[in-house]
């Protein structure tokens, strides 16, 4: 994700982010004003953004003032300008409690507000640090203008006010949130990074004009939508003002594939990631403790393999052990200069690819646009978003918001950096919850009874059986096993282990978003082949989203044959030419070269997904209705935990 959370507490929280978060991640001197240690590291002032600035007396853009953050963010939400407002009542005779009471926004929290952090993909902020001035200012408001079109999602579709006894009331708040924005250049190594904090106040106006406090726990949820959203706008609106096209890159095998800008080398990204290696080495440290952890009695703590829950919260605690101190600041131009230096020196990249790096990146952008067409067909996209969705998230149940995030992904993925049609991702969620979705929400609460909280699962059922197998873990590797003898018996002849290494087994991963969404997709074009009868006219197709070796025909089909067939049915039946334009189109993932292992992973994921569906559905077909639902109180403040590795204490310990 390129979207962080953090909250915002008054007292100990606020005064870091005071001292260094304001001031570019550098130290701030004691009693040194905030301006003044502004220009002193080199960054921009804090700027306002939201429709809420109006009903504070605020305007978007204006700077960013040390009074005006202490009151909002350190008093525990009080009016910017609360000095101001309390002075001019106790000059007319006002009662100090009066007066301060005036200042006051609703009541005083302890969460006075979060920390969104939001930066681009790594080759968009290459491209910002090693191009000309003009490719810096187009990637500034292109950032700039993604922020502030994140904020107006969250406005309007995210954010809410609780209110009323146990806080059954939630309503939008009408005039909008207020939040400080600054920008940094640089991460904690030195090396480029471009990337804003939004200091997003929690407190919203309702309609009656009293003050209340937003959600924050709704903020958390839809983190990973905001991202997607943000991710896509800003590749957006770079590419195509620059003309330029994004690709899918794999950066871990069995994950999702990020977008990144076509052209830009991968040596370069590896050059700003110092800490990865660092992170790597300590999370395989972290993990064989992990797996050899044992309690008083000299049984196992945990399972003997790593699972993903688990490895995310190692992979934290290897980040925080790896952190480093941070530097002092220096002006952009400086860092500048510094970064294409030590870029051509040490990245390993030619030097006339590095002086010229947006050209580079724009005809590889023009061989893309010339071979993938993006072509978006809302009904086979919710297919794919649907299937993905259901198989990422345990036990196939799903919220909207899991659907909307994937439904941003995929269009990133199709569109290759152009611009969609607003609402597009809206209208791909709308299509899977219709046509692909069941609800079965037991709502015990009233939390439960909203729209955003409805529980879904697949109705998806592939028509081809598949055998029920399940994955072992693996064998630990012969000491003695030879080399493979060519690169393509590398999978079938693992290299032995070297001196301090651990073969350190993982549940497998869950993602193959092409293979799954087009395996599925595929069955049911079988299908409508044999009976007659078609699910979707496929006219055109997401290319980048299906690898065209699962659109084979089946071996006993003709092409002869089926042309001939297709010339006596009615016009309902799948259009076959279709389907061979789509195979002999030529696509990024066409030459998929699948091993046995990785074929094994995806018959286990959509075994897996089936069964789970086959369960979910017998359980909820007869469904009764839910019982009334009665209010839970829940703290409006409290802030998101991730769970902790459970201790090894039954079957799913781990998990």
């Amino acid at each position: 994700m390129t979207v962080d959370i953090s909250v915002i507490r008054a007292g100990q929280m606020y005064r870091y982010f005071l001292r260094q978060t304001v001031v570019g991640d550098g130290r701030r001197l004691a009693r040194t004003p905030l301006r003044e240690a502004q220009e002193q590291a080199g960054v921009p002032v804090g700027r306002w953004m939201g429709r809420g600035l109006a009903a504070l007396g605020l305007a978007p853009g204006e700077e960013v003032t040390e009074s005006q953050l202490r009151n909002l963010f350190g008093e525990r939400g009080r009016h910017p300008y609360a000095d101001r407002i309390e002075a001019d009542l106790l000059a007319k005779g006002a009662s100090p409690k009066k007066a301060f009471k005036a200042g006051a926004l609703g009541r005083r929290v302890m969460v006075t507000g979060v920390d969104f952090v939001f930066r681009p993909q790594p080759t968009i902020y290459l491209l910002w640090a090693l191009g000309d001035e003009e490719t810096r200012r187009v990637i500034e408001a292109a950032h700039e203008r993604a922020i502030e079109r994140v904020l107006e999602w969250i406005e309007d579709e995210v954010a809410v006010i609780r209110y009323g006894k146990d806080g059954i009331y939630r309503v939008r708040p009408p005039g909008g949130l207020v939040a400080a924005r600054f920008r940094h250049y640089e991460a904690r190594s030195g090396r480029p990074l471009l990337h804003d904090h939004l200091l997003l106040s929690v407190k919203g106006q309702r309609l009656d004009g009293k003050w209340g406090s937003i959600h924050t726990t709704a903020l958390h949820e839809n983190t990973v939508a905001a991202s997607a959203l943000y991710n896509e706008l800003v590749a957006a609106e770079v590419c195509e003002t620059l003309g330029l096209a994004t690709e899918p890159r794999t950066v871990t095998h069995g994950r999702r594939p990020v977008m990144e800008i076509a052209g830009v080398p991968h040596e370069l990204i590896r050059w700003t990631s110092r800490r990865s290696d660092q992170i790597a080495a300590c999370l395989a440290e972290l993990e064989h403790e992990y797996v050899t952890a044992v309690d008083d009695d000299g049984e196992l703590k945990f399972l003997p393999v790593v699972s993903e829950r688990a490895r995310a919260k190692l992979n934290q605690i290897a980040a925080r052990k790896t952190r480093p101190p941070k530097q002092k600041t220096h002006p952009l131009a400086q860092l500048r200069v510094w970064w294409k230096t030590s870029a051509i020196l040490t990245s390993g990249v030619a030097v006339d690819i590095i002086n010229s790096l947006l050209e580079h990146a724009r005809a590889a952008a023009a061989a893309i646009r010339a071979r993938v067409a993006a072509v978006v067909e809302v009904a086979l996209a919710a297919v794919d978003v649907t299937a993905t969705v259901f198989v990422m998230n345990d036990g196939g149940r799903f919220h909207r918001r899991h659907l909307l995030a994937e439904a941003r992904r995929h269009l990133a993925l199709v569109l290759r950096g152009r611009r969609r049609d607003p609402g597009l991702d809206e209208q791909v969620v709308d299509t899977a919850l219709a046509a692909h979705c069941m609800d079965i929400s037991e709502p015990k609460t009233v939390r439960g009874l909203m729209s955003d909280y409805r529980l879904y699962t697949a109705r998806m059922a592939l028509t081809d059986p598949l055998p029920s197998r399940r994955w072992q873990p693996t064998a630990a590797p012969d000491p003695n096993q030879q080399p493979p003898a060519s690169p393509d018996d590398a999978d079938a002849h693992p290299l032995p282990l070297e001196e301090g290494e651990w073969d350190i087994s993982r549940v497998p991963l869950r993602y193959d978003r092409a293979v799954i969404a087009s395996t599925m997709l595929a069955a049911q074009l079988r299908t409508a082949r044999r009976t007659g009868r078609a699910m979707y006219d496929v006219t055109a197709h997401q290319k980048a989203a299906m690898p065209e070796q699962l659109l084979v025909p089946l071996p006993d089909a003709d092409p002869d044959v089926e042309a001939e067939r297709l010339d006596d049915e009615p016009q309902t039946v799948l259009d076959l030419t279709a389907v061979r334009a789509l195979q002999n189109a030529r696509t990024d993932q066409e030459a998929l070269g699948y091993t046995a292992e990785q074929m094994r992973h995806l018959m286990d994921s959509v075994t897996e997904m089936v069964d789970r569906g086959r369960v979910l559905r017998q359980r909820y077909a007869n469904q009764d209705e839910a019982p009334a639902p009665h209010p839970v109180r829940e703290d409006d403040q409290r802030a998101h935990h991730p769970q902790q590795p459970s201790p090894h204490r039954g079957p799913t310990a781990g998990y």
